[in-house]
């Protein structure tokens, strides 16, 4: 196996294809999981679930879970708002034959746009994670990994180099995290030690979780941007800038006050698509497909504690959890209403971090042996990534 170095992680963050950087970091996210669990045991730690949500991050980088999504379930020509313009537009005989055009239109430049943006936002946050607490990963196995004996001021010499202060600016949640998966290693009383590595994993989730913030919004707001840019494409396709004829009939229904009608139908069809296709977007950011399952982050998991985890007795876990466990001690309501709500994602985050913490088939490797070798390569991978 091999062991991810600062190096590294510096390397593959400056990738510029983003389905190649992607496919890396979550290989990086897997390797350094297996490492950590080499001292642990085995026992979920931070990289393991973020193998997997970079895995799941990768669909929508390389833009197929919300493309599919909408060709699946946007049936344009079936929309109330669509079948008003085009009535409204050929009553001002703008042509009979402008329905599968304006289709097009809708599909190749407003959908087009939207999922492209999503796909940035995406790849943006898993980039910004990765070279960020990837990095503290790779750093942490290089200096505190090989302690044979517990030495805090090693581990406090390692924390230093991170700044003082909360997320999203500070870095004080890793510098505890960090500490506490430290403190687990040489830990003999095997509750808490469970108990810190659940506390380790939390507290770096809550920092990620604040840093990605911005990220999560854009990709879940994608498709309220660039609604100008549309409504004119709208207006170019209806009445070709190149044609004279097409221009007069335009300035003479605007003169008249003819235009207004289409206009406002125009602004409808937006509209209804921009929450129609913010709906999928939501859907497909929400989904997180573990290798034996896929949840829905919308619905409550349907789990039961681990027993090692059922009863909570670590003061600091305690602590943390009373702030980001809206629903104590309970899995009702575990999932989230509203993703682009920190303290929604943060519940359900706890709630999969301590149900999924010696789920053994979290472990398992994320590519198969010839897509990691391609992409070493700096190729990327083929096959069902």
């Amino acid at each position: 196996m091999h062991t991810p170095t600062t190096a590294d992680i510096r390397k593959i963050a400056l990738i510029n294809d983003p389905i190649l950087r992607n496919v890396l970091i979550t290989q990086s996210y897997c390797e350094l999981s297996q490492i950590i669990m080499s001292r642990t045991g085995p026992v979920a730690n931070w990289c393991t679930f973020a193998t997997w949500a970079s895995k799941q991050a990768g669909q929508s980088i390389r833009k197929e879970d919300l493309q599919r999504t909408l060709e699946a379930r946007l049936d344009i020509e079936l929309l109330e708002e669509f079948q008003a313009l085009i009535a409204i537009a050929m009553k001002m005989g703008i042509g009979s034959s402008i329905k599968m055009k304006l289709h097009a239109l809708v599909k190749n430049s407003l959908l087009t746009r939207i999922v492209d943006q999503t796909s940035e936002a995406v790849a943006k946050g898993n980039k910004k994670v990765f070279e960020e607490i990837g990095f503290e990963f790779a750093r942490f196995i290089t200096t505190c990994f090989d302690n044979a004996e517990p030495d805090l001021h090693h581990c406090e010499l390692f924390c230093r180099e991170m700044r003082d202060g909360d997320p999203p600016d500070g870095q004080q949640y890793l510098k505890r995290a960090f500490t506490n998966y430290y403190m687990a290693f040489f830990e003999h009383d095997e509750q808490l030690r469970l108990e810190r590595l659940l506390l380790a994993n939390l507290e770096i989730g809550f920092h990620e979780q604040t840093r990605l913030q911005p990220e999560i919004l854009d990709s879940l707001n994608a498709a309220f941007t660039g609604e100008e840019t549309f409504r004119k494409e709208v207006i170019d396709f209806l009445f070709p800038p190149g044609s004279l004829l097409s221009q007069l009939r335009f300035l003479y229904l605007k003169i008249t006050g003819k235009t207004s009608r289409l206009e406002a139908a125009i602004d409808k069809l937006i509209t209804g698509l921009q929450h129609l296709v913010r709906k999928q977007i939501t859907a497909c950011l929400m989904t997180l497909n573990l290798p034996h399952e896929n949840l829905l982050l919308s619905k409550d998991l349907q789990r039961t504690y681990p027993k090692a985890l059922s009863s909570l007795s670590c003061k600091d876990l305690l602590e943390l959890m009373a702030v980001i466990d809206t629903t104590p001690e309970s899995l009702k309501e575990s999932g989230a209403e509203d993703w682009a709500d920190l303290t929604d994602r943060m519940h359900f985050i706890t709630e999969l971090f301590r149900c999924y913490q010696f789920d053994e088939q979290l472990y398992q490797p994320a590519f198969k042996p010839e897509q990691i070798a391609a992409m070493k390569r700096g190729e990327v991978p083929v096959g069902r990534l």
